[in-house]
């Protein structure tokens, strides 16, 4: 046997780094969705100010985490596909998870609820005809990562304004405050995104193969590592 022909076996019998699963990172990050349950429970079933807190320290331990694991995957090189999937799938579940649970509770209105489920819509289409174009995932811009940090502040000063307590006016005028900021970069984020896929499908298809998924709106994850597309045309930014 040539020695060419073993090298080349032994290079082919090599597992792919990005292809792991059981990695400390991943495994935080399905930490951090098994909390979701958890944290709905907590906000819609008891319904009381002690239940809140132990949601809105939920919130936090996701929050820190979310930027735990992004440094884990970098100091490890524990970077993988699935992490770069299950990082803003977490984000996006909080997400989704406090503002149907803050409307449910009527602490915010249910237009709300609506203005960011029709972004998340529009950003679907979007992800949908880059794949039809060869493209997948999105650049993560600062408008992104701006826009999920003030709405993952809004949501827990939201629950504790709607408490009968000293602290509930400073809270709820500071939640607002967050909220409606962070609703507007959400949005704003969503045009850049559509400016950015403009971009790529006018350059036409990609070089080389794509990761998909979504662009993360989380600010650290370890998502947020790997999105950029390989080729020097997937670097255009809006």
């Amino acid at each position: 046997m040539q020695p060419g022909r073993v090298a080349g076996a032994a290079e082919a019998a090599e597992p792919d780094p990005m292809g792991r699963v059981w990695t400390v990172p991943n495994l935080i990050s399905m930490a951090r969705l098994a909390g979701v349950p958890v944290f709905l429970w907590l906000v819609l079933g008891p319904r009381s100010a002690v239940a809140d807190w132990w949601a809105v320290g939920l919130l936090i331990a996701a929050g820190l985490s979310d930027w735990l694991d992004g440094k884990i995957a970098r100091a490890l090189g524990q970077t993988s596909r699935l992490g770069q999937l299950l990082d803003p799938a977490a984000d996006r579940l909080y997400i989704v998870a406090t503002v149907i649970a803050l409307a449910v509770r009527a602490i915010i209105p249910w237009w709300l609820v609506i203005a960011l489920a029709v972004r998340e819509v529009v950003m679907a289409v979007v992800l949908l005809v880059l794949r039809r174009h060869g493209w997948g995932s999105l650049q993560v811009s600062f408008v992104g990562k701006a826009a999920t940090l003030a709405l993952l502040y809004a949501f827990p000063l939201l629950f504790l304004g709607a408490h009968p307590a000293s602290y509930a006016e400073a809270a709820r005028v500071a939640g607002w405050a967050f909220a409606i900021w962070g609703s507007a970069l959400y949005w704003c984020s969503g045009f850049l995104y559509i400016v950015q896929a403009r971009r790529l499908i006018a350059a036409g298809p990609p070089a080389g193969p794509q990761s998909a998924g979504p662009p993360g709106p989380g600010p650290q994850g370890q998502g947020h590592q790997s999105q950029e597309p390989p080729t020097e045309r997937s670097t255009a930014q809006p």
